[in-house]
């Protein structure tokens, strides 16, 4: 019973947990709710019900005690680690603790353990690589200043070449009836102002994203052209961190892990741009953030084992 780790995604629209064993042979898996906004009491309190909800039914799934000691947990935190590291020792009993952020499991993840670049585009992006003991960030700016390539900066885009057409200075898209059936609202002008209230918020704004597909898998060029623009953007973090870790004539192993990557025209670009410069080998993502979680947990005791399945 002493050998036995976790690993915990904890992000902005789920909380997954995984149960592993020394040789990396997975043994439970748990799922739960949002966990990523700590600021106020009750957010607190919420945060640890969804930790101990995800958490034990890993346990459960596992068939252990609920009073199991981990001989190492690693957490991948939405939002950073900074605020959250004292709840969860409340929450989970471990010999051997990582906090850490989800760009750091999302690589681990993607790669197997192994060093590289990974791409996260969910309703936003950024990009995160590591070399031996050195790592870099890039990209993940948020919604307002950067983020580009994810869902919400699709929509956006979108957004504004559905006005564009609208008020006349720019061309005829689908895109257009396609965001006032989405939003339920009669003119893009309308669409606008409804995204600008609390009933729309980032994530769901970036649901849309897949309508921007659709209108593009029907030969929409403003669709195409904006998912286009979405794959080269989310290649650009991948090639500044290439330069900085690795060295120039170096191609880095990369991978992406995010809803967004589910458009084979982005996926395309993407892939194709990367390669194409010699950037980096595209590879689909081995496992999801939660799986590079219990990676890292397993190399905080010094085991490099490949996770697998039972």
């Amino acid at each position: 019973m002493s050998h036995l780790f976790l690993g915990v995604d904890g992000g902005q629209s789920s909380t997954k947990a995984l149960i592993g064993d020394a040789s990396g042979r997975v043994l439970g898996r748990g799922v739960a709710g949002p966990c990523n906004h700590v600021s106020a009491a009750e957010a607190k309190a919420k945060f640890l019900r969804t930790i101990r909800e995800c958490v034990g039914t890993a346990i459960v799934d596992a068939g252990l005690p609920s009073d199991v000691v981990f001989e190492a947990a690693c957490f991948g935190m939405s939002g950073g680690p900074e605020d959250k590291e004292s709840l969860l020792r409340d929450a989970v009993a471990a010999e051997r603790w990582l906090v850490t952020h989800d760009a750091l499991i999302a690589l681990s993840g993607a790669l197997g353990g192994e060093d590289g670049i990974v791409v996260i585009a969910g309703t936003g992006s950024i990009a995160f690589g590591r070399r031996g003991s050195q790592t870099m960030r890039a990209g993940g700016w948020g919604y307002i200043f950067g983020d580009e390539g994810g869902a919400f900066w699709i929509v956006r885009e979108a957004l504004r070449a559905a006005l564009r057409a609208e008020e006349g200075w720019g061309p005829a898209t689908a895109l257009r009836s396609r965001l006032l059936a989405s939003t339920g609202t009669t003119s893009a002008y309308e669409a606008l102002h409804a995204f600008y209230t609390p009933d729309w918020h980032r994530s769901k704004v970036g649901k849309i994203a897949v309508e921007v597909s659709a209108a593009a898998s029907e030969g929409d060029e403003t669709a195409i052209s904006i998912l286009k623009s979405a794959g080269a953007h989310l290649a650009g973090p991948v090639e500044a961190i290439q330069a900085k870790l690795w060295p120039s004539t170096t191609t880095a192993e990369a991978s992406y892990i995010g809803g967004v990557f589910q458009d084979a025209i982005v996926l395309a670009t993407f892939t194709s741009q990367l390669e194409a410069k010699q950037t980096a080998r595209v590879h689909p993502p081995v496992w999801d953030a939660a799986g590079g979680a219990l990676i890292e947990a397993l190399r905080l005791a010094g085991i490099s084992a490949r996770i697998r399945e039972a």
